[in-house]
């Protein structure tokens, strides 16, 4: 008989008028009697800082690696819990001078860092709004965010100063102080004065702030930060959490944590690396600052990710599938190298482990002695020490999955979130394998349902319940700062529409299948769910990313393919054609061959005769932020990318339809 982890708290909707049918509403089997809530006398994050202060004052709170003399990085130098509280309070001392009040905004510019978390706590400590300016969303987005949230103050990284200073002129009717994470040149300060900005060094802000200033009152209603999400199409919209929201989310993971695997500590370490930007990243940092854990940055390029990891030794790592997808790879080929018997006592240690797992035998306990013998060097892959693994932002593949919850001696959870969820409102629970390859069950403070869509095939109440997830509870955002009208569209009868496609499993928990949005007609009246289609041509082994076009006063589909590099050069070699890259990607040989297996590719995967391409242009440039090609967590910006590919796609509408290029 199979588990199931949900419980059913309210009955399916039938459709009426114009409202579509909707699955029952289910909650985790660990918010049975009741979500989650905030409990009285809690107000602020604040007060998770704080506590872990008065615990802890001398653990090591935030470390990063220091460069030698020689340009190489150090080891990591730490500050306390202590040095942290006094360092935040003198820096909410020094707002609050400046004239910065109570529910200002203020922004944070910049890369993962010790500065970023005192910036954060120091905002807390006042009662002030702290608004992410992301990091990779260029200029023209941090001017917009600056002046829509009217931004009074802004902490910035140093070699972001010259950003934030050229948008200057356009926003300094809000923005009138400037902090450097680091140090400010005298030009620098001369060009920030003429428009009426005082601009300061770190060292210099905080020596205006002091030890003994009065905190104000903090109410859980109170915005805790406004954090503006990329969007695939449009202007920046700005999500409004509250103190409550963030507080509420993060003692879920701290209950679920608890329960399905082993609460985290002051023994614990974690690895920053991921966005503060994002909700993400800060929801996790929150929770290990309540836990008085110590958090290690990474120095900023993805170049020195794994030194930065074997260096620190983390006993916990969030990552997206990508980081995850390098890993195994990485690993995979060194097993691969080791030779024939290595590679069969891998097999035979692995396939062990994995039938004992799917038994109901915790990770520790199925295997032991092969941890020690077989499995200990690919945990050493990320210092040896990690024993919980989180992964989000995308699907992870059920493959790549599957053998890191084997082999890394680490529980691995896959996780679904969205800003306005507060990040995760989804996870897979430790230890149980029929949840690989989906997002796991609702967080405890929150209960979801399924809304059919009919334009798309999805019905809610089918016997494998499909449709868009809808979510409500106590984790929810409050609304997009100052757009009801954005709000009104996507919270409707107190339920928030993700926008994104689940379908139930047996045992509780979802599987994300597609995206509502992604949807357009053919002009034979065919309706194609393109990122379904794009999923699908991604298992060629030839394509690195893919963008899938077509629109209803067309009858078939194009795409623009961004080649495996490898690949097509190992069959330019094969065919005698030349070896590099960019001449590759135009030679109209290759292009036949990669049009062909992506068919092929399409065909093997019951892709309909509609859905099929009819001509393809390669791109030897990966989508990019540069090109606004990409958002941040690199989804697809359809609009961006018809405007900057529209010659080609006009090229391969010509050519499909059998006219000379």
């Amino acid at each position: 008989m199979s588990v199931t982890y949900t419980v059913k708290v309210e009955d399916s909707r039938p459709e009426s008028g114009k409202k579509p049918s909707a699955g029952p509403v289910y909650r985790c089997i660990y918010a049975k009697d009741g979500l989650l809530d905030l409990p009285d006398g809690m107000h602020s994050p604040w007060e998770f800082f704080s506590e872990s202060v008065k615990r802890n004052p001398n653990n090591r709170m935030l470390g990063r690696r220091q460069t030698t003399d020689s340009k190489q990085a150090g080891p990591y130098v730490w500050i306390t819990y202590q040095e942290a509280y006094d360092a935040a309070l003198r820096i909410g001392s020094a707002m609050r001078n400046q004239g910065v009040s109570p529910g200002d905004r203020c922004g944070i510019y910049g890369s993962n860092c010790p500065e970023w978390i005192i910036t954060m706590e120091a905002c807390n400590c006042q009662a002030v709004t702290y608004v992410p300016l992301y990091d990779t969303l260029g200029a023209n987005a941090v001017e917009f965010i600056v002046n829509h949230a009217e931004v009074a103050i802004a902490f910035v990284q140093e070699n972001k100063l010259p950003a934030i200073l050229s948008c200057l002129p356009a926003c300094c009717s809000y923005l009138k102080t400037i902090v450097s994470f680091a140090n400010v040149s005298s030009i620098q300060k001369k060009e920030a004065e003429e428009l009426g900005v005082s601009l300061f060094s770190w060292k210099e802000f905080s020596e205006l702030g002091s030890l003994d200033c009065e905190l104000p009152q903090k109410q859980k209603t109170d915005i805790c930060t406004i954090m503006y999400t990329s969007g695939t199409t449009g202007e920046p919209k700005g999500v409004i959490l509250t103190n409550k929201a963030i507080m509420t989310e993060v003692l879920s993971i701290d209950q679920l944590i608890e329960i399905t695997d082993k609460a985290c500590s002051e023994e614990d370490t974690y690895f920053s690396f991921l966005p503060l930007a994002h909700v993400y990243d800060q929801i996790m940092e929150t929770y290990f600052i309540k836990r008085g854990s110590s958090i290690g940055f990474w120095q900023g390029d993805v170049r020195y990710l794994m030194d930065d990891v074997q260096e620190l030794k983390p006993t916990a790592f969030c990552a997206v599938p990508r980081v995850y997808d390098r890993i195994y790879t990485g690993i995979v080929n060194k097993i691969a190298s080791g030779g024939l018997i290595r590679n069969k006592l891998f097999q035979y240690a692995y396939n062990y482990k994995l039938r004992n797992m799917e038994n109901g035998f915790p990770q520790d306990k199925a295997s032991p002695l092969l941890d020690k013998l077989v499995f200990d060097k690919v945990r050493q892959a990320l210092g040896g020490k990690v024993r919980l693994m989180l992964s989000g932002a995308a699907p992870l593949p059920r493959h790549v999955e599957e053998f890191l919850r084997v082999s890394c001696c680490s529980n691995l959870s896959q996780g679904y979130g969205l800003t306005e969820s507060c990040g995760g409102c989804f996870t897979s629970l430790a230890n149980v394998m029929s949840m690989i390859g989906t997002v796991g069950v609702p967080i405890t403070t929150i209960e979801a349902r399924l809304e059919s869509v009919p334009e798309m095939g999805y019905d809610a109440l089918s016997s494998v319940p499909r449709g868009e997830i809808c979510l409500r509870g106590n984790t929810l955002f409050s609304g997009y700062y100052k757009r009801q009208d954005l709000t009104d569209e996507v919270v409707i009868d107190g339920w928030f529409h993700t926008g994104d496609i689940g379908e139930l499993q047996s045992d509780g928990s979802m599987k994300i299948i597609d995206r509502k949005k992604n949807i357009f007609k053919l002009s034979q009246g065919e309706y194609v769910a393109v990122e379904n289609i794009e999923n699908t041509y991604s298992r060629c082994p030839l394509v690195a990313s893919i963008w899938v076009y077509g629109n209803s006063f067309e009858s078939f589909l194009v795409a623009v393919v961004v080649p495996e590099r490898k690949a097509l050069e190992d069959w330019g070699i094969e065919n005698g054609e030349a070896t590099d890259f960019k001449s590759l990607c135009e030679n109209p040989k290759a292009r036949k061959y990669i049009l062909n297996e992506l068919n092929s590719t399409g065909q093997k995967h019951h892709l309909r005769g509609f859905e099929l391409l009819k001509a393809v242009y390669l791109e030897p440039n990966p989508f990019d932020m540069e090109r606004d090609l990409v958002t941040p967590t690199f989804k697809l910006k359809r609009p961006q990318l018809l405007k900057y590919y529209k010659d080609r796609i006009d090229e391969l509408y010509s050519e499909g339809k059998g006219a000379k290029v």
